[in-house]
């Protein structure tokens, strides 16, 4: 039985909570949060953009610190689960590399590239595990084109484009500022440069056209380019400033034999979806049965994927450390690209 004391009580908390209900594996022993209602399991204040609202949780057999620093030192816990605010992830997931636990810290990984490579050389110095929840795998859609492209039934991977867009976060206080949230790039498009570097590799140059709000890029169109100069990669990911499509995200992906298209989106009189469909060389439009609907049940399937690779003592091949320090990378290039109004190397 693994055993994870999570380390702040919001959202994400909340929905990792779900997720260790319904794994196997694994245990909630301890939890952190300095606000004393939710320490003490009142979590009816908490609400996001998917999944229920928050509950009344019975914490009564858990361990309860205010600060997670204090709950490093409980000899009770494998895994440190991060659902701290961003600008808190490096120096909490540094302090539980050292003192000995595991990692699962939730994204966008960290603020910088330098805190990101400090995370990942803590984990590696303390022969520790760090995984990063990066769930947009997880999710059926995304999870079936992954199990497609790697089984290699439809040819050479060629190429794809991908969209995440949303109405401006109003319920975010500190999503605009770049040393506390990080910004539609950072906190949004990260989902998919981690997928864009979990199924291309790493790009060797980008070009982004985009539009700033301050310092952060508020919406911008990329062009990542590759050692394979076959491969025609792309993404458009930002923020609108109306509030009638809260959320739409999405992909067409390009196969020798075969092209994959999904796309969801959240309008405020209903959400309109376009389920995974494979269209075929041969002129079939296949629309396979993958199931979900509720997005927190990628979460579960996430953290089983934690747990596996804890007990087997064996690295993620998407939840690595590695590969979310990739995607910040990527992230910041973009705006260093907008800001240029050129192509930049990486």
């Amino acid at each position: 039985m693994i055993r994870v004391g999570l380390a702040g009580i919001g959202f994400m908390g909340w929905i990792h909570y779900l997720g260790y209900q319904r794994t196997g594996g694994v245990e909630l022993v301890a939890v952190s949060e300095p606000n004393e209602k939710r320490l003490h399991g009142d979590w009816r204040d908490i609400k996001g953009n998917f999944g229920p609202p928050g509950e009344l949780v019975d914490l009564s057999q858990v361990a309860k610190y205010a600060d997670y620093r204090d709950m490093l030192a409980d000899p009770n816990v494998d895994v440190v689960d991060c659902c701290l605010p961003p600008a808190l992830h490096a120096q909490a997931a540094v302090a539980a590399s050292q003192a000995g636990k595991h990692v699962f810290c939730e994204k966008p990984m960290a603020l910088t590239t330098s805190d990101c490579r400090e995370m990942v050389q803590a984990a590696a110095t303390a022969g520790k595990q760090l995984f990063i929840g990066h769930v947009l795998p997880f999710f059926p859609e995304y999870a079936h084109a992954i199990q497609l492209i790697r089984s290699g039934q439809y040819g050479k991977l060629l190429g794809g484009t991908f969209k995440r867009v949303i109405s401006d976060p109003a319920w975010m206080t500190d999503f605009w500022d770049p040393n506390r949230c990080g910004g539609p790039l950072i906190d949004l498009h990260v989902h998919d440069a981690h997928l864009i570097r979990l199924l291309f590799g790493m790009p060797t140059a980008l070009a982004s056209a985009g539009r700033l709000r301050g310092e952060v890029v508020e919406y911008c169109n990329t062009t990542f380019h590759f050692a394979d100069p076959s491969l025609v990669v792309s993404a458009v990911s930002g923020v609108i400033n109306q509030q009638g499509r809260a959320f739409t995200h999405g992909f067409e992906i390009h196969l020798e034999k075969a092209t994959m298209h999904y796309e969801f989106a959240g309008f405020s009189d209903k959400a309109e979806l376009m389920p995974l469909k494979i269209l075929t060389n041969d002129g079939q439009i296949l629309r396979p049965q993958i199931g979900g609907g509720d997005p927190s049940e990628a979460f579960g399937d996430e953290i089983a994927e934690v747990v596996k690779c804890v007990e087997a003592n064996q690295p993620s091949p998407t939840l690595s450390g590695d590969l979310a320090r990739d995607a910040i990378i990527l992230c910041h290039k973009q705006t260093e690209s907008v800001k240029a109004g050129g192509l930049v190397k990486i």
